[in-house]
């Protein structure tokens, strides 16, 4: 069964978290028949393992991280990736692809031109 693992990189604000799920509600919306759950890199006690064994612990063998990040940067190309790989070696009977980051999007900036509308 395939789950996905949406993957933020957590604040001390614990605010945050709410944000996050209102984005994983809308795709649960989208994405009606997936198992959809939500981690946090650092400052959150829902870290990336604790959020790959929620998926596993309701029968999902196949799980799509997809980091809620802007940009490339070290937590996507080494971090996270590392995470990854010891989990697998801990769990072979696991399949794990992570997705692309949000990167440069035009849906992106048509929100962010939405943020300079209201803002002027």
């Amino acid at each position: 069964m395939r789950g996905i693992l949406i993957l933020a990189h957590g604040s001390r604000e614990k605010s945050t978290e709410q944000t996050l799920q209102q984005v994983v509600n809308y795709l649960g919306e989208i994405f009606s028949e997936e198992i959809i759950e939500t981690a946090y890199l650092q400052f959150s006690n829902m870290d990336l393992h604790t959020g790959l064994e929620k998926l596993r612990a309701k029968g999902v063998d196949n799980i799509i991280v997809i980091p809620y990040f802007l940009f490339e940067g070290v937590h996507i190309k080494e971090d996270i990736p590392k995470e990854i790989d010891k989990y697998l070696k801990e769990n072979k009977d696991v399949k794990i692809t992570m997705g692309k980051t949000l990167g440069a999007d035009k849906r992106l900036a048509e929100i962010l031109a939405d943020r300079i509308r209201d803002a002027l």
